[in-house]
C-alpha cells in the first residue's frame, strides 16, 4: 500500500494529480524549478485555475500537501513525472530537457524501491530512451511505468476518478506496482502490454481529437463558399445517423491539442503521418483566416481599418468548461491580423486578468463598453457569461457594432440583427457578412 507520493512537476497536469491523491487520503510532496510557483502553492494559493483544486489546497497545504524546489531525500514511495514537454516553435520537435532533468532528480531522490510514473506526454519510446537510463544508472534496476494524463480542463478532478487510467509497465512487476497505486485513484484500470503502448495511447487520443475538429471546420469553410449554414449541414447529418457524429467547427487550441500532433509526428520518424499534419495546419490556420475575414468586414463597413475598434470576447483558449488558459490561444495569431491592419483592439474574458490581456496587445474593457465602443465584436470563446447575453442590454445607443462574428454560435442571432447589426460565424456569412466574393477563403500550406 502507497501512502507518501512525489510529485515533479506542478503545471496544471502535476497540481490537479497532487490535489486529487491529498483528497484521496495520500501525503503528497510536490516539486516544481520555478520559486514563483513553490511559493504560491506552499501559501495554499494554486497558480492554475481548476475548479475544486483552491479548496483542496487550502484544507491540505502544510497537512497533507507539501511543496518544494525538489522531492525530500526519503520517504517518497512513488514518484511521478509530470513535467512539460514542449514542442519548438520553428522545428516542431519536443524538447525532452525538463523530462530528463525530472528523471535525475528522481535518481538522487529516491531509491530503487520506489514506482517511477512518466505521466508527460512524450515522444513514442521516451520513457525507455530517457528515463529509465538515468534511473539504472543511478540504482542499477528500477520500476517504471507510463500512465498518461487525459483529464480535459474544468473537469480534471472528476475525470481522475472517473475516466479508464492506462498504465503501460518496463515489466510484470512495474505494471503490477503501477496498477495498485492507480488502483487508489482511478475506478478503473487499463493495464497495456509496454511503456510505448501507454506513451501511443495518449497520443492517439489526442491526435483523434484534432483530427475530428479539424474535419468540422473544413465543413464550414465549404459552407461559407456556398452560402450554407455549417450548423445547419452539421445538425441535419447527425440527426439519427448510425455513424460516427460531425463535429462542429471551433478553434482548437490548449496545450494538449496545439503540441501532441507534433510528438506523434516526431515518434513516426521518417514517415510522416498523411493526416495528422494536415489536421493540426488546418486548425492553426482558422484563426487567421477569421481574423482576415474580420479585418475585410471592417474595410467594408467603416471605409477602411486604420483606427477602427474591434472588441474581442473570449481570450483563453475556451470558454467551457472555463478556464484561463492561454497556451494554444486563437487571439495569439489573430493579433498580427489586427496590428497589420492599425486595429485597435478591445479585450474582455471572465476569467482572464486585465494584465494578460494587456500583454497580448489589447485593451480591458467591460462588455458594455465592448459592445458600445467598437466598430465590430468577435466573440472568440464559448464562456457561459457569452451565452448569458442580453444583446439589447449591452449595445449603446450612440455607437453600435457593424457586426457580431460570433465563432461558437452563441448569441442570439434574432436579436442582434433585430438590433440592426450583421451577424456571422465560423463558415456562416449570410447576407450583410463578409462573403466569398471578399476574397476570405482559406487555404492550408501544401
Amino acid at each position: 500500500m502507497f501512502t507518501t507520493i512525489g510529485v515533479v512537476g506542478m503545471g496544471y497536469v502535476g497540481l490537479t494529480l497532487t490535489a486529487a491523491l491529498a483528497r484521496k487520503g495520500y501525503v503528497v510532496h510536490g516539486a516544481d524549478a520555478q520559486p514563483a510557483v513553490v511559493e504560491s502553492l506552499a501559501s495554499g494559493h494554486p497558480h492554475i485555475f481548476e475548479p475544486g483544486v483552491e479548496e483542496i489546497c487550502t484544507e491540505h497545504v502544510g497537512k497533507t500537501i507539501f511543496v518544494g524546489e525538489t522531492l525530500p531525500s526519503r520517504g517518497v514511495e512513488v514518484a511521478v513525472i509530470s513535467v512539460s514537454t514542449p514542442v519548438d516553435p520553428a522545428t516542431r520537435t519536443p524538447n525532452l530537457t525538463n523530462l530528463a532533468a525530472a528523471a535525475r532528480q528522481v535518481a538522487a531522490c529516491c531509491d530503487p524501491q520506489t514506482l517511477v510514473v512518466v505521466r508527460s506526454t512524450v515522444p513514442i519510446g521516451t520513457s525507455r530512451r530517457i528515463v529509465l537510463p538515468e534511473l539504472l544508472a543511478a540504482w542499477g534496476s528500477a520500476r517504471l511505468v507510463m500512465a498518461p494524463e487525459r483529464t480535459i480542463q474544468g473537469q480534471a478532478l472528476r475525470e481522475l476518478v472517473e475516466l479508464p487510467q492506462v498504465v503501460g509497465g518496463l515489466d510484470e512487476a512495474s505494471l503490477a506496482a503501477g496498477t495498485a497505486f492507480f488502483s487508489g485513484l482511478a475506478k478503473q484500470i487499463v493495464p497495456v502490454s509496454s511503456l510505448e503502448a501507454a506513451e501511443m495511447i495518449k497520443l492517439a487520443n489526442n491526435c483523434h481529437t484534432d483530427l475530428i475538429y479539424a474535419y468540422g471546420n473544413e465543413i464550414a469553410l465549404i459552407a461559407e463558399r456556398h452560402g450554407l449554414d455549417p450548423l445547419e449541414v452539421i445538425r441535419s447529418a447527425n440527426l439519427d445517423y448510425p455513424r460516427p457524429d460531425l463535429c462542429k467547427p471551433g478553434y482548437v487550441g490548449g496545450g494538449c491539442l496545439s503540441k501532441d500532433p507534433y510528438i506523434m509526428i516526431d515518434s513516426a520518424g521518417e514517415r510522416e503521418p498523411f493526416l495528422v499534419g494536415r489536421a493540426r495546419e488546418l486548425n492553426e490556420r482558422l484563426p487567421v483566416h477569421v481574423a482576415e475575414a474580420v479585418v475585410e468586414m471592417l474595410r467594408r463597413a467603416r471605409g477602411g481599418t486604420a483606427g477602427t475598434r474591434l472588441a474581442v470576447l473570449g481570450w483563453a483558449y475556451k470558454g467551457w468548461p472555463p478556464t484561463d488558459d492561454m497556451r494554444g490561444t486563437p487571439i495569439a495569431s489573430m493579433m498580427p491580423v489586427f496590428d497589420r491592419a492599425g486595429i485597435t483592439v478591445l479585450g474582455h474574458d471572465p476569467m482572464v486578468t486585465d494584465d494578460v490581456i494587456r500583454d497580448y496587445g489589447g485593451e480591458p474593457v467591460s462588455l458594455d463598453k465592448a459592445f458600445g465602443d467598437s466598430d465590430g465584436v468577435l466573440v472568440i470563446n464559448d464562456h457561459p457569461d457569452y451565452r448569458a447575453l442580453t444583446v439589447s442590454e449591452v449595445l449603446g445607443e450612440a455607437r453600435r457594432p457593424a457586426f457580431v462574428y460570433d465563432s461558437w454560435r452563441v448569441i442570439d442571432e434574432a436579436e442582434v440583427r433585430a438590433a440592426g447589426v450583421h451577424y456571422v460565424g465560423l463558415g456562416y456569412l449570410p447576407a450583410g457578412g463578409a462573403g466569398p466574393e471578399t476574397g476570405s477563403s482559406m487555404e492550408v500550406p501544401a
